[in-house]
């Protein structure tokens, strides 16, 4: 149903997009850029480079990686 909260890494997608300025689909392609990185390999690279908090890097590691398999 659409009044349903949306669950799993991409309930983080708007707040990231909000915080760190770009759309989700931008931060998907710089992850992508990386493979074949290893899943905490990527994390830490959004981390460091990009300033991005935890939760919101593996979110969008996390969903980016679940969706090429």
């Amino acid at each position: 149903m659409a009044d349903e909260p949306t669950k799993g890494p991409t309930s983080y997608f708007p707040s990231i997009e909000k915080k760190y300025g770009r759309p989700i689909a931008e931060w998907q392609d710089l992850i992508r850029r990386h493979l074949p990185a290893k899943h905490m390999n990527l994390v830490a690279m959004l981390k460091n480079d990009h300033g991005m908090g935890h939760g919101h890097a593996n979110a969008l590691v996390a969903h980016t990686l679940a969706a090429k398999s």
